[in-house]
């Protein structure tokens, strides 16, 4: 286990926590973001890098496509950015194109984009914290927020979130890393294989279509006979030219007491290693990252594009707060929102 000063923003250090487990998976773990800058698998081939990530700090606060990090207040969209909670009406940040609320809101609004605090660490694992005052980003309450990585056997990063608030509000929390099972450590220069050509499989039977600013629409629909049916594993790239960036109702609902369920599986055909997520959350976000808008060049030299990675997050379902029906987002006082995912990998 190692802990070093990885830079400063405004002042505040930003530390940077490598764990090691004994079977040789590898994480680096920035307080900025509460990102996975790195993530190592190992293979019968030598380690494998499964993630997007950067060699600097100015490059993650550059960086607005969220890569690695732990999104919040509330993660994806909300319609118009309003939203109404005990009769109270909530406006936030308009940051995806003026018009609605992305991640909890932009320039150092969402929990992505600011430094987390370093509470604990041990070789395999890291607790961070962060305080969102009452009014942040428009948000009721004070929340306070805690983010646990832990590396488990045989090949598992686990992802605990937890809060807590004094005054109802909104928390939706998410790990937005960027996977790509074709990233050999090492890269000296090159572009990176396209993840659209990974394959995909869910465990989920119906999806929530969205507009045209990818906003739910309210509708639950079935995914078969669609461009979202991955009953069976598929590749991402398909004829029509169809982009991903939608949510899964996952197949079978986590029980009382935070039980993790298969999510989905996503698979790299080249190096024939497989990720599986699990997870107490109801529904699943993929997103192939077609609109990928992060700095060009990453760890190693690695020249990043569209696609270059994909998306797997679990949540609440997106913009749950203006949709009866869907998943509650609502924190109250005296309960405590807790998520656990974890990403277990499998390789040959």
């Amino acid at each position: 286990m190692q802990n070093r000063v990885f830079g400063h923003v405004d002042g505040v250090d930003i530390h940077e926590v490598t764990l090691r487990s004994d079977n040789g998976i590898e994480a680096r773990i920035l307080t900025w973001g509460a990102v996975v800058r790195d993530l190592l698998i190992p293979t019968a081939r030598g380690p494998q890098r499964v993630v997007v990530g950067y060699d600097t700090l100015e490059d993650y606060v550059a960086d607005t496509a969220h890569a690695g990090a732990i999104a919040g207040r509330f993660a994806n969209r909300i319609g118009n950015g309003r939203f109404e909670i005990d009769g109270r009406d909530c406006q936030l940040p308009l940051n995806q194109d003026g018009k609605h609320t992305l991640h909890g809101g932009g320039d150092g609004q969402g929990f992505s984009r600011r430094p987390w605090t370093l509470e604990a660490h041990d070789p395999t694992s890291v607790t961070m914290s962060l305080r969102s005052p009452d009014g942040d980003a428009g948000f009721p309450g004070n929340l306070d927020v805690r983010c646990v990585y832990r590396l488990l056997g045989p090949a598992t990063l686990q992802v605990e979130l937890a809060a807590t608030t004094d005054a109802p509000t909104l928390c939706n929390l998410v790990s937005h890393g960027y996977f790509n099972l074709e990233l050999p450590a090492g890269f000296a220069d090159a572009a990176v294989p396209n993840a659209i050509d990974h394959e995909f499989v869910v465990e989920a039977d119906f999806y929530t279509p969205v507009d045209d600013d990818l906003i739910p629409t309210g509708e639950i629909r079935s995914i078969s006979g669609t461009p979202f049916d991955f009953h069976r594993q598929r590749p991402l790239r398909n004829p029509e030219n169809v982009t991903y960036d939608i949510g899964f109702v996952l197949r079978r609902q986590p029980l009382p007491g935070n039980d993790l369920v298969h999510a989905g599986t996503l698979f790299g055909p080249r190096t024939e290693m497989a990720l599986d997520v699990f997870t107490t959350e109801p529904h699943l976000q993929l997103y192939d990252g077609g609109s990928f808008k992060g700095p060009a060049v990453g760890l190693d030299g690695a020249r990043y594009s569209k696609h270059c990675g994909i998306c797997l997050e679990p949540q609440r379902y997106p913009d749950s707060p203006n949709h009866r029906h869907f998943s509650d987002a609502v924190l109250r006082p005296g309960d405590t929102y807790r998520q656990v995912t974890e990403y277990r990998f499998r390789a040959s």
